[in-house]
């Protein structure tokens, strides 16, 4: 049985992994922080058969005997929930977005010297993780990509994690792509952001969740990889999977490929 802690527990992707962790019958809650929520029954957030209260410290997590702590905060907050882990030989699993390459590479050597292990994903959803990975293939055999992400109006960094990643991946793969095309700029921001060489497009609109669709196109034909997430359990069983896994791919692993064996 993994004995697991949530960080951000009172936030609503905090209680869906709550919840997603309860139900699983080899995970055990142990522990739920979020100084915001602090004293604050799990049974009130509607999370079933729990008897745990919201703790205000990392305090709560060392006494019980936590194996692995889940992240889904803000980019400070995990900042600081990271290195609390590494120093105290708690595995992590985040979900929170917003990393440097060069926080990343830290991260890598605090992990490699510590009794931890972290899994950081900018995205739990399996089927997201196949979609860079199939644009990834794809690009080589297309001279333009382009990548329109969309997501809820109450999403703060453009463009998403996942969208960063993908153009990332997808220019790595392939380095023999058409110019740039558009000679006249009417609207500033139109043809969106570059990221290395990819252009990228941020739609923030109510009633969207999280969804992306990578287009590719060479002479006659075009394709199109689209990926839709419509509530937060989407991203459920990627969390449970890193669960079980970290104790068991040393230092830091960076995003799910690794653990689908991508």
């Amino acid at each position: 049985m993994i004995k697991v802690a949530v960080f951000g527990a009172g936030g609503r992707m905090g209680a869906t992994v709550c919840q997603a962790v309860q139900d699983a019958p080899d995970l055990e809650l142990v522990a739920a922080v979020d100084p915001l929520h602090a004293g604050i029954d799990l049974s009130q957030l509607g999370i079933a058969g729990s008897r745990l209260s919201i703790s205000k410290s990392c305090d709560a997590i060392l006494d019980a005997g936590t194996d692995a702590v889940v992240d889904f905060t803000v980019t400070a907050a995990a900042h600081e929930n990271l290195k609390w882990c590494a120093a105290n030989g708690v595995h992590a699993v985040v979900g929170t977005t917003g990393f440097s390459d060069s926080e990343l590479a830290r991260y890598a050597e605090m992990f490699e010297a510590s009794d931890a292990n972290a899994v950081i994903a900018p995205n739990f959803t399996i089927g997201a993780v196949l979609m860079m990975r199939f644009a990834e293939l794809a690009a080589p055999y297309f001279d333009t990509a382009e990548i329109i992400e969309l997501h809820h109006d109450k999403k703060a960094d453009a463009p998403s994690g996942t969208a960063m990643m993908t153009a990332r991946r997808i220019a790595a793969a392939s380095k023999d792509w058409a110019p740039e095309p558009t000679e006249k700029v009417v609207a500033d921001g139109a043809r969106g952001g570059s990221v290395d060489g990819i252009p990228v497009h941020s739609v923030r609109m109510r009633g969207m969740f999280a969804h992306q669709e990578v287009l590719l196109g060479v002479a006659g034909q075009t394709l199109t990889i689209r990926h839709d997430s419509f509530e937060r359990s989407a991203y459920m069983p990627g969390v449970l999977l890193a669960l079980r896994q970290v104790g068991k791919r040393p230092g830091l692993t960076v995003g799910l490929d690794a653990l689908l064996d991508l």
